[in-house]
């Protein structure tokens, strides 16, 4: 069985206000793990409501918020394609963000796209162990690792029914994706699961049926590779749109925030 979870899931009526919210956690994560650790890795996705959300951490207050020359950033996931492609998801994060902060280059370790997929997967994993110093087995542990879901419960490049769901020993593999005929590299979950902090970003009435059967749905992490997302720590947390929760028990809780107003519900998996 898989470990036990709680679950926290915070719904705005916008997505500007979700945006908002994951700035805030994006600098409250990034400025904690500097003051008490000297330094913040965080891993980050593409898509749409991140390339908002970067765009807002540009800008200030967040831009002046964040000791940029502390921070590590890298991907959770990349398509197979050169990093100026349209498609790239570093390409998206360099136009929306990196472009306009005073990140060292040092700083920044895309995932090499334009590679063969295996050796972008290979590169990549040595890459996260020189730079975090790893031995033997020993795991990643992001501060901040933000995910996306698609309508087909997949997250990271974790889709259903492929080879990288099974994979336990590794941390980044190229997993090839029978239903887009296209290859990924992506972080496994397993190490998506010793980060310090995992949220999940997703919004839209598209995604609330599949959102609703990987919280409160049968364990099918096969049919559903979301399910796999099931933090070491206990502790996961969703930032949603009203529409995307929409299918969730009705929050309990009523906040005041950044982002404005915006109820919080729980649930144990």
């Amino acid at each position: 069985m898989p470990p036990p979870v709680t679950v926290t899931y915070s719904t705005w009526p916008t997505s500007e206000q979700v945006a908002q919210a994951a700035a805030q956690l994006f600098t409250d994560f990034a400025t904690h793990a500097i003051s008490t650790r000297g330094i913040a890795r965080i891993a980050v996705s593409g898509g749409k409501t991140p390339e908002a959300v970067f765009a807002l951490l540009a800008s200030e207050p967040y831009r002046s918020e964040i000791d940029w020359q502390k921070l590590q950033l890298f991907w959770v996931d990349e398509r197979c394609v050169p990093p100026a492609d349209a498609e790239s998801n570093f390409r998206m994060t360099n136009e929306a963000l990196l472009s306009k902060i005073p990140l060292p280059p040092a700083n920044i370790f895309r995932m090499e796209g334009e590679l063969d997929p295996e050796e972008a997967a290979n590169r990549y994993e040595s890459t996260l162990r020189n730079t975090m110093k790893l031995e033997g087995a020993e795991s990643p542990a992001f501060d901040l690792l933000l995910l996306g879901m698609g309508d087909d419960g997949h997250t990271a490049s974790l889709f259903p029914h492929t080879a990288a769901l099974h994979e336990l020993g590794r941390i980044v593999v190229a997993n090839r994706v029978p239903q887009k005929d296209t290859w990924r590299i992506t972080l496994t979950w397993p190490v998506i699961n010793q980060a310090r902090e995992v949220a999940f970003l997703i919004e839209g009435k598209g995604k609330a049926a599949v959102l609703a059967e990987v919280l409160t749905g049968p364990h099918d992490p096969e049919r559903l590779p979301s399910q796999l997302i099931r933090p070491s720590n206990g502790k996961l947390r969703f930032l949603l749109d009203d529409a995307a929760a929409s299918n969730l028990p009705s929050p309990s809780n009523t906040l005041t925030a950044t982002g404005g107003s915006h109820r919080v519900g729980t649930l144990e998996l």
